[in-house]
């Protein structure tokens, strides 16, 4: 009892202060994550290109093959060569935005596509325009499965937010980085449990509420299965 006492006492402030930026750049990633997949993901269930939706989803699938850490190097680098900040929030960003933005777009897209198509041939025949049926139709019955690509990349992006301590962006990264250097066991587990916990806490949380999004007809036949997952 008297030790954990005395670990928050070291501790306990600069853990919260940390989970804070966490929590602030895995938000901040996410929200520009869906601001780009979301829109992107509509437009190619409308393109007049086919394969402009495999170049797309090529693309975002080569990024997750990038190891994490290589991704983030090569972003520095980037930045270097372009004589952008190297160390802090943007680059950190552009990492963690790249990362989670498969999962949304891939669960948009297939979730859109997958739609009945005798429920659009239903609509239109009742006069209903394209917009209308996207946003009264399509979009609530993919809203389930778009929401599991949204846990899924929330789950991903607060791990990887880990390792954006190594160029000065904050978080619970920081921590763990003090830990291996000075190889001290309660700065490493200042880390890695509050990681760990955040993101158990949102992927509840994300789950719940994909559960509650998920139509009741679709409940009772199993509920939303998350496309390409």
């Amino acid at each position: 009892m008297n030790t954990l006492v005395a670990f928050f006492e070291k501790l306990g402030g600069e853990m919260l202060q940390r989970a804070y930026e966490h929590v602030y750049l895995v938000f901040l990633a996410m929200v520009i994550a869906i601001a780009i997949a979301l829109p992107l993901g509509i437009y190619l269930t409308r393109s007049r290109w086919p394969k402009l939706a495999s170049a797309v989803m090529g693309a975002a699938g080569i990024v997750q093959t990038v190891p994490s850490l290589a991704l983030i190097a090569f972003i520095v680098l980037i930045f270097a060569l372009a004589a952008l900040p190297t160390i802090g929030t943007l680059p950190a960003l552009v990492a963690l935005v790249l990362y989670a933005l498969l999962p949304i777009l891939r669960n948009t897209y297939t979730s859109i596509r997958q739609v009945d198509p005798s429920v659009i041939e239903v609509a239109t025949g009742m006069g209903m325009k394209p917009h209308q049926i996207l946003f009264s139709i399509e979009l609530p019955l993919s809203l389930p499965v778009i929401m599991a690509g949204i846990r899924i990349s929330t789950v991903w992006t607060i791990g990887i937010a880990t390792l954006c301590g190594l160029i000065g962006a904050g978080g619970l990264g920081d921590l763990i980085i003090k830990g291996l250097r000075s190889i001290q066991m309660d700065y490493l587990l200042a880390g890695t449990a509050p990681a760990a916990a955040l993101a158990l806490i949102f992927d509840w949380i994300l789950s719940g509420l994909e559960k509650w999004l998920t139509p009741e007809g679709l409940r009772k036949n199993g509920g939303s299965k998350t496309a390409g997952a």
